[in-house]
């Protein structure tokens, strides 16, 4: 059976032990990694049956695949270890794919596999069989709470602060590249639906902050020769006001699918 070795132990890689925990993740994990460790071992010592804290060095040396749960800012660098080991990752910060391109190349010379889970957003298997053919557009809106989008790059480069709006805002419109740059923690959906369908250029995104907003809404329209695809999310966050609940399932299911010997969807 497949290990799994987590590095970050943030609101995603607490949900997954958790999951673990209670049996609804059914591959072992092998251990984690924290650029914290003082509050991952304190995370660690209120479960029952823990995995081991180790080192990225030892964690990558145990497990068969590594989690990056850790933020988009530590994936070239666990991506390089990872792939000099012959080990698979699974991206959850798929955002850096578009800005450290040369973690896909990696991934090829080293003949290694990069899963990237669909996140909060449903309909990627549409989108990648459109693809096949012919796409004219893909225009995705993404409403969210005010905090949620406080202190991201475009906003603190611009001085802007939206936790004052009393009505909801456009704060950017752009192609998915440009949103990935400007909006790092947000918008991983973006990068994801433009990696399913016709890239990250010509992906176009509108972010919205809205006051008073409990859930992440993502609003995706695909125009092309097999016809429109509209798809609507309303996310549910967890704890962390950037990471929907959708994400921590999708994550969970793409782990379980790894097993499976049944595959579904394109």
């Amino acid at each position: 059976m497949t290990t799994i070795g987590i590095v970050g132990c943030g609101a995603i890689g607490q949900a997954l032990l958790k999951a673990s925990e209670v049996g609804s993740l059914t591959l072992p994990i092998t251990g984690i990694a924290s650029r914290t460790e003082e509050s991952a071992r304190a995370f660690l010592a209120t479960l029952n049956d823990p995995p081991e804290y180790c080192s990225q060095t030892e964690l990558i040396a145990k497990a068969d695949l590594i989690v990056e749960a850790a933020g988009g800012d530590v994936l070239p660098e666990l991506a390089c270890a990872t792939f000099q080991s012959g080990k698979d990752l699974m991206a959850i910060s798929v955002g850096a794919l578009i800005t450290h391109p040369e973690i896909l190349d990696m991934a090829r010379e080293r003949c290694c596999k990069i899963y990237a889970p669909s996140g909060a957003i449903a309909g990627l298997d549409g989108i990648k069989s459109a693809s096949s053919g012919r796409i004219d557009s893909v225009i995705m809106t993404t409403r969210k709470p005010l905090e949620a989008l406080e202190g991201s790059p475009y906003l603190v480069e611009r001085g802007i602060s939206v936790l004052g709006l009393t009505e909801e805002q456009e704060i950017f419109s752009g192609t998915a590249r440009e949103a990935c740059v400007g909006f790092p923690a947000n918008v991983n959906v973006s990068a994801a639906v433009s990696f399913a369908g016709i890239g990250p250029d010509r992906t176009q995104i509108r972010i919205i902050a809205v006051p008073g907003l409990d859930r992440n809404c993502h609003d995706i329209v695909v125009k092309g020769e097999f016809g429109r695809l509209h798809i609507e999310i309303e996310n549910i966050p967890t704890e962390n006001p950037r990471t929907g609940r959708l994400t921590v399932m999708s994550i969970i299911r793409t782990l379980q699918g790894i097993a499976d010997p049944l595959q579904i969807g394109t």
